[in-house]
C-alpha cells in the first residue's frame, strides 16, 4: 500500500513538472516581438498638414543636436533602455565631431521630445539648446523565437536547462536623419542594419534575447557609422554641385574648420623667421 502511494505521488510530480515545462515551452513557440520608433510618425503625425521645406541657409560652423525620436510602441517590451540610447548617441556624436564645420554637439534627452511633436517640438529644442540642425535617430527591431531540433529534450526537466533548443533571430535597423530645423529640409540620412542568429535553453531564453537585442543594436550602429561617412561625403558633393538648393554662409571669424588658412600660416612663419634673423644680426653686430 505504501509503495503504491509513493508511486502515485512520484507519477503526479513528474506529470506536473512535464506539463509545466511543456506549457512554458509552448508559450515561447513561434513568438515574435517588435519595437520601433519612427521619424515619420514624429515629424508628420497629421498627414493632412503638409510641411513645405524651403532652401536651407547653413551658417558654418553648425551646432548640431542629436536625439532619439519617441518610441512608436509595438509587440513586446522595448529592449533599448535610456542608458543604451545615450551610449549610442555619444558614439554617433563622436563621428560628427570629426567634421570641421560642426562647432558643437548637444545630446538631447528623450524626455524633451514628445510623440508626434513635429517641427513645433524641434523649434522648441532649437530655442532651448541653440542648435541649427538635428540628427534624429530611430530604430526598428524584430525578434523571432521558435523551437529547434533539440527542443524535444524539453520533455525532461534537465533538458530545459541544458539543451539550446530555442532558435532566435534578431533583425535590427537604425536610421539617422539630419534636418535643418529652420527650413524643414532633410539634408541627408544614413541607415544601419544587422542580423543576429542565436540559440538558448528554454530557461534562459529571455536573457539570451536581451543579449541578442543589445548585440543587434551595436552591430547596426557600426553599420550606421560606416554609412554615415559615405552619406556625408555625398552631401558635401551635392552642396557644391547644386548651389541653388543650399545656401552656405560663414559666421563671423569662421575660416573653415576653425583653423587658419595655409597662406596665413605661411605668412606668420615668414614674419617669425624675419624677426629671428634681425635679432641674430643685431646681436652679432653688438
Amino acid at each position: 500500500m505504501i509503495r503504491w502511494r509513493m508511486f502515485v505521488t512520484v507519477s503526479f510530480l513528474v506529470i506536473f513538472s512535464l506539463a509545466g515545462c511543456a506549457d512554458l515551452y509552448g508559450s515561447r513557440k513561434g513568438q515574435k516581438s517588435r519595437y520601433r520608433s519612427s521619424v515619420v510618425d514624429y515629424l508628420y503625425p497629421n498627414k493632412d498638414v503638409q510641411e513645405v521645406p524651403s532652401i536651407p541657409r547653413l551658417a558654418l560652423p553648425l551646432k548640431l543636436g542629436v536625439a532619439f525620436v519617441p518610441d512608436s510602441g509595438g509587440i513586446g517590451e522595448s529592449q533599448l533602455a535610456e542608458k543604451e540610447k545615450m551610449d549610442l548617441m555619444n558614439r554617433i556624436s563622436s563621428e560628427f565631431r570629426k567634421l570641421p564645420f560642426i562647432k558643437e554637439i548637444e545630446i538631447i534627452p528623450s524626455a524633451y521630445l514628445t510623440a508626434g511633436g513635429s517641427f513645433t517640438n524641434l523649434d522648441q529644442i532649437r530655442t532651448m539648446y541653440g542648435v541649427d540642425v538635428m540628427a534624429l535617430l530611430s530604430y526598428d527591431q524584430v525578434q523571432h523565437t521558435d523551437e529547434g531540433f533539440l527542443s524535444v529534450t524539453y520533455w525532461t526537466i534537465v533538458g530545459a536547462y541544458i539543451f539550446k533548443g530555442e532558435k532566435n533571430d534578431t533583425s535590427t535597423m537604425m536610421d539617422a536623419v539630419v534636418y535643418d530645423i529652420a527650413s524643414r529640409k532633410m539634408l541627408f540620412r544614413a541607415p544601419g542594419l544587422s542580423q543576429v542568429k542565436g540559440s538558448a535553453t528554454l530557461v534562459n531564453v529571455a536573457e539570451q534575447l536581451r543579449a541578442d537585442s543589445s548585440a543587434g543594436f551595436r552591430l547596426a550602429s557600426d553599420d550606421l557609422v560606416t554609412n554615415l561617412q559615405t552619406q556625408l561625403d555625398l552631401f558635401k558633393t551635392k552642396v557644391k554641385e547644386k548651389p541653388q538648393e543650399y545656401v552656405v554662409e560663414h559666421k563671423p571669424g569662421y575660416t573653415g574648420g576653425g583653423s587658419i588658412g595655409a597662406a596665413f600660416a605661411l605668412a606668420l612663419l615668414a614674419l617669425g623667421g624675419l624677426a629671428l634673423w634681425r635679432t641674430t644680426t643685431r646681436s652679432e653686430r653688438g
